[in-house]
């Protein structure tokens, strides 16, 4: 199997640049719009216990899934997936195909949390948007074509985020 052409658009922007970018627009959101904002920024203990604990499970769940393509042998760099060696099922990828981009995804929504503003929410659904179209969809076609029917199984029974 060979992969289709690759779109112009595809792996240029790493991962951690785009949520970085979208870590910078709830900022900014809840700067904007005073009028949503929920509690006070860091706001009451709740809110700042559940903004760490989004943010330490995030980095959790990250740090399984970079652990896992160590143990594999294979490539992390989100750049290259086309240099993937193995493809790794075992431990967090049991439960989401993509740990790393859900990990940044809850460490957003801690961020979003500690900033207490509604309208900062907005970004999370961008994040994910921007990653399934620039990243996740673009991978799964180079692995879908150098794993076949091993993926196709894999992406049966395993959801593209959880």
């Amino acid at each position: 199997m060979t992969a289709q052409p690759r779109h112009w658009w595809e792996h240029r922007v790493p991962p951690p640049v785009i949520d970085g970018a979208c870590a910078l627009l709830m900022w900014w959101l809840a700067h904007a719009l005073p009028t949503a904002q929920l509690w006070p920024r860091g706001g009451p203990v709740w809110a700042l216990a559940l903004a760490l604990l989004l943010a330490v499970l995030g980095g959790g769940v990250a740090l399984a899934g970079l652990v896992a393509f160590r143990r594999a042998r294979t490539t992390f760099n989100p750049m290259a997936p086309q240099r993937a060696s193995a493809l790794v099922t075992g431990g967090i990828y049991r439960v989401t195909r993509n740990p790393m981009y859900l990990g940044m995804l809850l460490v957003l929504a801690g961020w979003g949390v500690w900033l207490g503003n509604a309208a900062s929410w907005l970004a999370l659904p961008l994040s994910v948007a921007l990653l399934t179209a620039l990243q996740i969809r673009p991978e799964e076609r180079i692995l879908r074509a150098r794993f076949g029917a091993a993926f196709d199984a894999y992406a049966a029974h395993v959801r593209r985020w959880i």
